[in-house]
């Protein structure tokens, strides 16, 4: 079968079981994950595949029928904290990611905003969070995304992981493998929501965008602006507008963020 559903039980370094659904390929794991979620799939079910034709995350310059390939997997999670707690799970999701990323590559990553993940000042994918209220305004359930587009130039996996690949019994792949490690870091988090604290210190540490410009839409025309920091505590932006006043920006709506960033050298 050119696109067979294969299931299997994935025991994550807290003991808890996953289960995980591996496609060839999927036009968006997210899609495939939510209509599972509407459909009363269980806590933890988990969508992988290495190939995805769309690009809404990593952004990738896609050719018509030809996927974007590398790491992209989306979580089903039934979770009993209300609405207001949840608003950090998008930046602690993509720490998690970045934990998780940094086990396979020794090039280095960094974060953007909100949820942007950028390997030696490119962007190659991030994080995203959906979820759907029920009628007491609780969740039925939320959708964590993670995609990430995999150059072998820029994003070349660890030595150990190819060993792994060539001798482990089911002849994993290196993106498979690295799927099982951002689960493991990611659950890790999870667990932690009502503590985030030593996860957004994190956050604040990767950031790559402070002292940098971005531009935001503003009835129709563009104005630029420097980022001045991002809060650990909300990851509201403070930006510093042309004549030196600053400002918070709270939402991504009609932020524009470059794909490509200059490193600073330290």
């Amino acid at each position: 079968m050119a696109n067979e559903r294969i299931l299997r039980n994935i025991r994550l370094a807290d003991g808890s079981i996953v289960k995980f659904e591996h496609r060839k390929s999927l036009t968006s794991t997210a899609a495939l994950a939510k209509s599972y979620a509407n459909a009363g799939y269980p806590n933890k079910y988990v969508v992988f595949t290495e190939k995805q034709y769309s690009n809404s995350i990593t952004k990738s310059k896609l050719t018509a029928g030809v996927p974007d390939k590398g790491m992209f997997l989306s979580c089903i999670l039934r979770p009993s904290f209300f609405p207001a707690q949840a608003g950090l799970l998008g930046p602690l999701a993509t720490v998690a990611l970045l934990s998780g990323l940094e086990k396979h590559t020794d090039k280095r990553l960094n974060i953007g905003w909100v949820s942007d993940i950028y390997c030696e000042g490119i962007r190659i994918g991030g994080a995203s969070v959906e979820g759907k209220l029920n009628n007491t305004a609780s969740y039925e359930y939320l959708i964590v995304t993670f995609a990430i587009h995999i150059d072998q130039k820029l994003f070349p996996p660890k030595l150990n992981d190819m060993i792994r690949k060539v001798f482990e019994d089911e002849n994993e792949s290196v993106e498979m493998i690295m799927a099982k490690t951002v689960l493991n870091k990611f659950f890790a988090v999870y667990s932690s929501m009502k503590n985030p604290e030593k996860y957004m210190d994190l956050y604040q540490r990767k950031f790559i965008l402070r002292d940098k410009k971005i531009k935001q839409v503003v009835d129709g025309k563009k104005r630029a602006l420097k980022v001045v920091d991002v809060d650990p505590k909300t990851c509201a932006l403070t930006v510093e507008k042309r004549r030196g006043e600053t400002e918070k920006i709270t939402s991504p709506f009609g932020i524009i963020v470059p794909n490509k960033i200059k490193l600073d050298k330290s």
